[in-house]
């Protein structure tokens, strides 16, 4: 089971006016925890006025730099960004579970692959993990990455694309879509959608070699491209998406009477498994797993709470859940059994589940 750890801020700069770079080392003797793979995320937490939150950013360094890096956008009104954009300092300390996240390749240094990328805003903090090291330890893959911002006063990491395009001359092909900013060319200007993406495959991508396409931004231009993608030939399989936000509502507690609530038809006896001690736990079926184990003091990990992440995932051993939403697990998965807590609601008047699994 996944549990935080002490890292200490060693380096903080902005890469546009409203993100910063935060360089992090694990102390306590927790580094090899810290090893990560290319695409994966960091899970945070602090407390904010007696409240803790939650979120989760993308690692953005490769994995030959030697260095663990996170790239933050302050959000409007997002408590965690704006402390880590204006009040988070260096020698400070902050608390982070192990890297997490399926959003990667396998590596193989004798391959000759052409992958190709798509990343909106801060999408591209895992893009560029997965772009820097695809490109020293795959030397003869190439990558191209089309990259969409609202300006170009919004383009986190501009420089260092820059740099890496002119390391890698011939294997690294950048494409900036800007939404407001005019360019020489019309079509790099306006939104990513299914139809520009059926143009630039027609005129700047070499859709029919590309091996893999790693897609990370907001859902709407994520699900165009996708089916762009399809289209012009590309399976599923081929496929990787990240999304850091999720349009996908959390589900709608229905209303229940004083009877209803108390009716054992709208209960689950829940046997729950967590750090090898099992909890038996009476819930209304209208409850995530999560929040009933969080409800009775259950150290139940979880970092978005919308199906987006995989942090909260567990296995049903017995009984029938409903997961409302699913935007992490993939399909092997779900066909082992494995859920989302924060999305998964009992169906059956029993369920056993286990997060150790």
């Amino acid at each position: 089971m996944a549990r935080f750890h002490d890292l200490k801020v060693t380096d903080i700069h902005k890469t546009i006016r409203d993100a910063v770079v935060v360089t992090l080392k694990p102390v306590n003797g927790s580094a090899a925890e810290f090893d990560f793979i290319q695409g994966q995320y960091l899970t945070f937490r602090r407390d904010f006025d007696g409240e803790e939150l939650r979120r989760s950013y993308s690692i953005c360094a490769g994995k030959d730099e030697g260095i663990l890096q996170v790239g933050i956008k302050r959000v409007e009104g997002g408590a965690f960004s704006t402390w880590a954009n204006t009040d988070l300092k260096v020698g400070d300390t902050v608390q982070a579970m192990p890297p997490m996240g399926s959003f990667h390749t396998a590596i193989d240094p004798a391959a000759e692959k052409q992958y190709l990328g798509f990343a909106g805003g801060s999408g591209i903090t895992p893009v560029l993990s997965i772009l820097k090291t695809t490109l020293t330890r795959e030397p003869r893959s190439r990558f191209t990455l089309v990259y969409a911002n609202k300006g170009v006063n919004t383009i986190m990491f501009r420089e260092e694309l820059e740099d890496l395009k002119n390391l890698n001359m011939g294997r690294l092909n950048v494409i900036h879509i800007l939404e407001t900013d005019a360019q020489e060319i019309e079509l790099f200007t306006g939104l990513v959608t299914q139809e520009k993406c059926a143009e630039l495959f027609a005129r700047w991508i070499d859709i029919r070699n590309t091996d893999t396409a790693f897609i990370c931004g907001p859902e709407p231009m994520m699900l165009g491209i996708a089916a762009a993608l399809r289209a012009h030939g590309l399976e599923d399989r081929q496929i990787k998406f990240e999304l850091f936000a999720s349009a996908q509502p959390g589900r709608i507690k229905r209303k229940v009477s004083d009877t209803d609530t108390a009716s054992q038809a709208n209960r689950t006896k829940a046997s729950i498994t967590l750090d090898g001690a099992t909890q038996t736990i009476t819930m209304p079926k209208d409850q995530s797993i999560l929040d009933a184990a969080l409800d009775n003091a259950m150290d139940a990990p979880f970092a978005c709470k919308a199906g987006v992440c995989s942090t909260c995932r567990c296995r049903v051993l017995k009984g029938d859940v409903e997961m409302v939403a699913n935007h992490a697990l993939e399909d092997y998965e779900v066909e082992k059994g494995y859920v989302l807590s924060c999305q998964a609601y009992p169906l059956t008047d029993t369920v056993v589940v286990d997060y150790d699994q």
